[in-house]
């Protein structure tokens, strides 16, 4: 294989927990909350998807969010629209918490790598092999790469708010390949939505699905990548 394209969330890298999420917010805006409003809270901003990179939402996107909710991923001024359009079906204690909790979701902080994602990346770089991250996405998370110590395992970055694509559009995973030298028949995609990251398909790339689950309960998820790698997929 010539190259190997990641997604990001759910795939190399988790979010924290709804509660953890709000608690941090809560504590640096100093907004008391008692701790079992705390967690009813938590629960429902996690069921209606206001915490981007969680488990997909529970509560259906209100009808009038649908179609910005679809193309959240082409820019960052959608993402943000989109996500505190959902967060605001949830009542807070103070208006400027909406905002706040979109923002703390872009803190490297607020996510944590799969415990086999530094040796997996390591191991691609040692083999020679091209690493690419395509992510829906509406920020630059190369931060939380840096903060993590994995930025020096990555090639290349392609950001669908960069490109004003998201995917399943193979353009996002064409402009990858282009990125990485890499011949997409030679391309392996791993990530974990199959309707988006399977667009790499469509491109020629191999496709490789991985569980989105809590990083304490995906200890080994992506080690299989190096073994599909050595085989050519």
């Amino acid at each position: 294989m010539d190259a190997v394209l990641f997604d990001f969330s759910g795939t190399l890298f988790r979010i924290e927990s709804a509660e953890s999420w709000l608690r941090a917010v809560l504590s640096d805006a100093e907004v008391p909350l008692p701790e079992h409003e705390l967690s009813r809270v938590a629960e429902e901003l996690e069921a209606v998807g206001a915490l981007p990179g969680a488990a997909p939402h529970a509560v259906p996107v209100p009808a009038g969010l649908v179609p910005l909710w679809s193309e959240r991923d082409r820019s960052a001024e959608l993402h943000r629209a989109a996500y505190t359009g959902v967060c605001r079906q949830v009542a807070l204690p103070a208006a400027e918490l909406y905002d706040a909790l979109y923002d703390r979701h872009m803190s490297p902080a607020a996510w944590r790598p799969y415990a086999d994602a530094c040796e997996v990346l390591r191991a691609l770089r040692g083999r020679g092999t091209a690493v690419g991250v395509v992510s829906n996405i509406g920020w630059d998370l190369r931060p939380v790469f840096r903060a993590h110590g994995l930025d020096a395992y990555v090639d290349a970055y392609v950001l669908s708010y960069e490109h004003g694509v998201q995917k399943p559009d193979v353009r996002l995973f064409a402009a990858a390949c282009e990125a990485l030298g890499a011949d997409p028949r030679a391309t392996l995609m791993v990530g974990d939505d199959r309707r988006a990251d399977g667009g790499a398909a469509a491109l020629g790339c191999a496709v490789h699905f991985v569980e989105h689950l809590p990083v304490a309960e995906r200890p080994d998820g992506l080690r299989p990548v190096l073994d599909l790698v050595a085989r050519g997929a």
